[in-house]
């Protein structure tokens, strides 16, 4: 794959301290200007002032110079503009107003982290002693940014730049609703959803089990119940576990851990994932402010001013 992970995104809100102090207690580590960085992944989220919450950019990895012409023929053959750097590219999504870049760089190399070890019926794995998840004391940090969803009034639109124009590969469709892409192994690094306006839907950060999704949630929680959304539940699409939070700007952030991977894409079928199964295989029940985020009237109005 030509692609090879998303590097970073930029996010727009009012609130700018509040919001990056809410990721810094989330587990990024501020890294100046703005960014802030994750263990593996390094600089991968930046916060910057915007009038209302929104995805302001979205950067990919490439390999070489190769990849950057390819991927300007095909977003010029769509009729969209691209701007060339010296080892970049970038172009404005229309439906949405996300810049979305390709850039040459690293590839993230991941140390492998021990596979926990877990007792099952007639299978005594771990005999005398605790479970490591429940005596880790060290905070959650993020290894890295794992996806970004958004909503987009012009869903094509939004797909087809994705796809026939940087190259992204499709994992799974929501039917009817939203489509899973990848620029990685990873199940998927981008989700559009079909929306009455562009928006934010949530940012996605990898931890390294289901014991960090947890244990990341509860501090963030202990002292802010407010934060709460949805979770712990279990996605099918994907099929990794998920917790998802509220920042201050609206925007909701999920921990994850044991995401798909797609090695061999002759060995993945893409699936129409109707009903229960576009959202999750387990888990609480879907609260109504997760498919229609309570700022979402306000943000169409915006919109609308704007326009």
């Amino acid at each position: 794959m030509a692609l090879h992970r998303l590097t970073s995104i930029t996010v727009g809100v009012p609130n700018v301290a509040e919001t990056a102090a809410y990721y810094d207690e989330f587990g990024l580590t501020p890294d100046g200007d703005g960014w802030l960085r994750t263990r593996d992944g390094g600089r991968q989220l930046r916060i910057v002032f915007a009038p209302t919450r929104r995805l302001v950019d979205l950067r990919v990895g490439v390999d070489d110079q190769d990849d950057l012409a390819r991927a300007a023929n095909n977003l010029t053959r769509l009729g969209v503009e691209v701007h060339r750097g010296v080892n970049s590219i970038t172009a404005v999504e229309k439906a949405t107003g996300t810049r979305a870049w390709l850039e040459i760089a690293d590839r993230v190399a991941q140390d492998p982290v021990p596979a926990p070890i877990y007792n099952g019926p007639g299978r005594a794995e771990r005999t005398g002693q605790r479970a490591p998840g429940v005596l880790r004391a060290a905070r959650v940090q993020p290894r890295k940014l794992g996806h970004a969803v958004l909503g987009s009034p012009d869903f094509e639109v939004t797909k087809a730049f994705f796809v026939d124009g940087f190259g992204f590969k499709i994992s799974d469709h929501i039917k009817g609703a939203g489509c899973f892409m990848r620029c990685s192994t990873d199940h998927h690094n981008v989700l559009v959803l079909r929306a009455p306006v562009s928006f934010l839907h949530h940012t996605s950060w990898q931890v390294d089990d289901i014991d960090d999704v947890g244990r990341g949630a509860h501090a963030m929680l202990e002292d802010h119940p407010d934060r709460h959304v949805w979770g712990l539940g279990r996605h099918y699409g994907g099929s990794n576990f998920f917790w998802y939070l509220k920042d201050p700007a609206g925007n909701f952030s999920e921990y994850y851990s044991d995401m798909d991977c797609i090695v061999d894409d002759q060995l993945w079928t893409p699936q129409d994932l109707e009903g229960a199964r576009g959202l999750y295989a387990w888990g609480p029940p879907v609260p109504p402010s997760f498919l229609h985020p309570e700022d979402l009237a306000a943000l169409m109005t915006g919109a609308h001013s704007t326009a």
